[in-house]
């Protein structure tokens, strides 16, 4: 595996403008799936979220409030889960195209994560808590922000390396693995961003612009290894039939720039968010400082 200097950023604009070769071949393989261990996973989880912010709610002498929006968070969360890995995005990523299965990747990290949290309303996620104490040890380990960063990289990192990735590929409880955990540290991940809960609140803002810096430089080597590689990682990609211009090793370099600005595009919102909260506490802090 070489690092030669490599013009990763022509290449990427190549990539994007390449031309397709028409998918007529393709359509009589194409297809969403509609395996019954997937359908009936998010069907499960849809209803318990239902009954979750409904009939279990309304049992309570005080039921907590919600905001109705998140109902739809939560919801197109599902959605995005099932156009990841039920729709051709998951054939496409899975035989033909390494960008396309990071592409995957991205709306199985970010996307999906982010809207089921919002979907989660804290009012009744502390309620929960409050009835069920024993849940908070097994969230006390699970929520914790630096051992969620730290596996979430890990991870992620350990899927990309060539032999996990290929067993993955090649055998499908393997590839569900893959995904359910990376979406499970995601989802930690996130949390420390976008909690509301009084019991895992977010973190501070000054930590969370810390952590968010840490983990943008932690993808750095699998950014590096999948973008100036001399060589195709994935016999996969490198055997497969040519859908579009890319050679393998152009479609490989595209899906390591898609992994690195798609992951900036997500964090850096979040560090102005913190940056911002972190500023407005320092101001409010000066401006109610006593005087000498």
């Amino acid at each position: 595996m070489g690092f030669e200097g490599r013009a990763v950023v022509p290449i990427f604009f190549h990539c994007l403008t390449a031309r397709a070769i028409p998918l007529i071949e393709l359509k009589m393989t194409l297809h969403w799936h509609t395996e019954p261990l997937l359908l009936l996973s998010l069907l499960f989880v849809g209803w318990a979220y239902a009954m979750w912010i409904g009939p279990l709610r309304l049992r309570h002498p005080s039921p907590a409030p919600f905001q109705r929006w998140r109902i739809i968070c939560f919801y197109a969360g599902m959605v995005v889960i099932y156009l990841a890995v039920g729709s051709p995005i998951d054939q496409i990523g899975e035989t033909y195209l390494f960008s396309v299965h990071m592409f995957q990747h991205l709306l199985l990290m970010y996307v999906a994560p982010i809207l089921i949290i919002l979907g989660i309303p804290p009012a009744r996620f502390d309620e929960t808590l409050e009835n069920h104490p024993w849940l908070r040890r097994p969230l006390r380990w699970y929520l914790n922000p630096v051992l969620a960063a730290v596996l979430f990289t890990l991870i992620l990192s350990l899927w990309h390396v060539p032999a996990l990735y290929e067993s993955a590929l090649r055998n499908k409880t393997i590839h569900i693995i893959e995904h359910v955990t990376i979406m499970f540290f995601a989802f930690a991940l996130f949390w420390f961003a976008l909690s509301r809960s009084k019991t895992f609140p977010a973190l501070q803002p000054g930590l969370r612009m810390l952590l968010i810096f840490v983990l943008m430089v932690g993808q750095t080597p699998l950014f590096g290894v999948l973008s100036f590689s001399d060589q195709v990682l994935y016999p996969t990609y490198e055997w497969a039939p040519r859908i579009t211009s890319l050679s393998a090793l152009e479609d490989q370099i595209l899906g390591g720039v898609l992994m690195k600005v798609g992951g900036m595009l997500f964090a850096l919102p979040f560090f102005g968010m913190a940056f911002f909260s972190w500023a407005k506490s320092q101001e409010n802090g000066i401006d109610k400082a006593p005087g000498p």
